[in-house]
């Protein structure tokens, strides 16, 4: 596991040392195997031929014409042989009976039985002295079948110094060719890969160069096609930056226009307050202050709402339907009783699950219903309700107020638009959380005209998954 970790922390050189530096050491150490196994097969069967003439030449001058078990020598043959293997030589000839015996007695004998006319290769040591053997056994001409003349057994061996030189200069040939075109790679990847990293290198540049404030797209010409989407997520990640950036100002002066138009509002008030000498004047005046300021509260409050909406992330959980209409319902039951509406709530079953950011969707709701309170006349009904199917979810609070033209029902949702039939001190932002919420759950905010009658159903829905 720290291999692994050191490897994913370390810089594509050290990689390349760490990972293919060994790969191309077994290749080639693999490579030098193979080829002194190929150099001992090939020494085998180039000597192994001087071998087998020596073996013939010896077996030809083996006669029987006078009667008995004759041999001629081929002395200055076998002389020439031993220059040629450069070591020593040895042969016998021996008769099955055991009556003719020339040469080296004790040469190894081959293992298992010989075939007849077939001879066998073998390798053997022979007084401390590693050697190559050849047998080959044939019949005696002339001898009744099953007697104990019946064949003649020949061997030849030579000494396999001669054999493991050339090898030895074989795989050292090899060996230097090998570490000659192993440097070649290292140094052919090295700069095939120090060619590849240069559009990165350029591309860092680029980016470090760039200004705090620059979100302009990087250009990805002239880049390897395997760079191109790294380069494309990112300028994607930036473009979503910029938007997140662009939404933060866009918060910064909503807010500041929102709470300067209060504030200037208080002060007006308080320096109306301050100048006058009517007492019931000045009373009046607090009252007005006591509802800027509760209408400055819930500016500030739906403010913020709105900032979380567009930037806290959204956190998927199982959670009751039921519960949250509840627990709005008990939120704002004191300003519906305020304006004497009938407010209540309707969900399927007690318990009533779904999958959704809980605490978004209940900021939601809320200022849905906040609003429904707000524009229905008194001694109006708001109905909160959920439910659910087999694509999503949806919360939809249905009143019977003035309800919107469909001109109007579109438009509504974007920050600080308010309807025509908006009552004075609304921010417009209530439609706008609601919307922002809904579309972080990859949902929507619908906005229609109630059946049966005057008024306006709005329905808040998000997809399953």
């Amino acid at each position: 596991m720290r291999l692994i970790a050191r490897l994913r922390r370390a810089s594509l050189w050290r990689l390349l040392a760490l990972l293919l530096l060994p790969l191309l050491a077994v290749v080639t150490g693999v490579e030098l195997w193979m080829t002194r196994h190929d150099a001992l097969e090939a020494a085998n069967a180039a000597y192994d031929r001087s071998l087998l003439g020596a073996l013939k030449s010896i077996d030809a001058n083996i006669s029987t014409a006078s009667g008995g078990l004759s041999a001629e020598l081929p002395y200055s043959m076998l002389e020439f042989f031993e220059l040629t293997a450069s070591g020593n030589v040895y042969f016998r000839v021996a008769s099955s009976d055991g009556l003719v015996e020339l040469g080296n007695a004790d040469l190894p004998l081959p293992p298992g039985p010989l075939t007849p006319g077939v001879p066998r290769f073998y390798d053997a040591t022979y007084f401390g002295e590693s050697v190559r053997l050849a047998a080959y056994r044939r019949a005696v001409e002339g001898a009744a079948p099953g007697t104990d003349a019946s064949s003649v057994l020949v061997q030849v061996a030579e000494s396999t110094r001669s054999r493991q030189e050339f090898t030895r200069r074989f795989v050292r040939r090899a060996a230097l060719r090998d570490t000659l075109v192993l440097a070649l790679m290292v140094l052919g990847t090295a700069a095939t890969l120090a060619v590849a990293l240069r559009p990165l290198a350029r591309l860092a540049r680029e980016v470090q160069a760039r200004s705090p404030d620059d979100m302009t797209p990087m250009a990805d010409t002239d880049l390897p096609a395997d760079i191109r989407p790294l380069v494309a997520a990112a300028n994607q990640q930036m473009a979503r930056t910029q938007d997140l950036v662009a939404q933060q100002r866009q918060f910064l002066d909503d807010a500041s226009h929102q709470l300067r138009t209060h504030l200037t509002t208080l002060q007006m008030q308080i320096d109306y307050a301050r100048r006058e000498a009517d007492a019931a004047q000045v009373q009046h005046t607090l009252e007005a202050i006591g509802g800027e300021v509760a209408r400055a509260t819930r500016s500030t409050q739906q403010l913020l709402a709105l900032g979380r909406s567009d930037t806290a992330a959204v956190e998927l959980a199982p959670f009751d339907l039921a519960a949250l209409l509840r627990a709005v319902a008990l939120e704002l039951l004191p300003r519906a009783r305020a304006r004497q509406i009938d407010f209540g709530i309707h969900t399927p079953t007690p318990e009533f699950m779904a999958v959704g950011d809980s605490g978004l969707l209940r900021e939601a709701l809320t200022n849905l219903a906040a609003n429904a309170i707000a524009y229905t006349p008194e001694h109006g009904t708001v109905t909160v309700s959920a439910a659910g199917d087999d694509l999503g979810w949806s919360l939809s609070v249905e009143d019977n107020g003035p309800g919107l033209p469909a001109n109007e029902r579109d438009a509504l949702g974007q920050r600080y638009r308010r309807g025509s039939q908006a009552a004075a001190g609304g921010s417009g932002l209530g439609l706008a959380i609601a919307r922002s919420i809904a579309e972080r759950h990859r949902g929507g905010l619908r906005l229609e005209e109630r059946a049966g009658g005057p008024g306006l159903l709005a329905i808040l829905w998000w997809p399953r998954g």
